[in-house]
């Protein structure tokens, strides 16, 4: 995971607006941003999101 990416993450994350589960939501909210990277993130490394989600590291 890139600063990048963690950046995005935590960009979506203050945004309130969906569980950061909810892995589509979270997706869309990031396309709709030009969170380009994040959204490739997530389809390529869907464990290593969960991961960072959960325990903060990447």
């Amino acid at each position: 995971m890139t600063q990048t990416v963690k950046e995005q993450v935590l960009a979506i994350r203050d945004t309130g607006l969906t569980n950061m589960f909810d892995i589509p939501a979270v997706q869309r909210l990031a396309f709709d941003r030009g969170f380009y990277e994040l959204v490739c993130y997530l389809e390529e490394d869907r464990k290593g999101y969960v991961r960072f989600i959960l325990t903060g590291e990447a």
